[in-house]
């Protein structure tokens, strides 16, 4: 987004943005849903399991990096990844906050 139109949108919707664009490809979903199911750091293990290039799964944990879900921490010569809880409460209560303020939606629209 230009910097220009920014200040047209609220830092939670700026926000809430960030957050949807990290979540938006099926790739960071399934890392997610490995991290949160093993509970612990995982290192090369993520490649096999995603089935994807380590190339590709590394932009991805860079992406999911940035955004805060996840954290990742130096061991030997890895860097192992799991999900910063911190981040991850705050993010999942702004998801929560938005779906409830959402007015009843008619049974149509069109």
């Amino acid at each position: 987004m230009g910097a220009t139109k920014s200040e047209l949108f609220t830092p939670l919707q700026s926000e809430l943005a960030s957050l949807a664009k990290a979540l938006a490809h099926p790739a960071r979903i399934a890392i997610l849903q490995e991290l949160l199911q093993k509970n612990s750091c995982q290192c090369g293990e993520l490649v096999s399991t995603i089935g994807l290039a380590q190339p590709t799964v590394s932009q991805h944990l860079k992406e999911l990096k940035h955004a805060g879900l996840i954290r990742g921490s130096i061991e030997g010569s890895r860097i192992c990844y799991c999900i910063d809880t911190t981040n991850w409460n705050r993010q999942k209560s702004l998801l929560e906050d938005f779906f409830q303020e959402l007015p009843p939606l008619p049974q149509s629209c069109c």
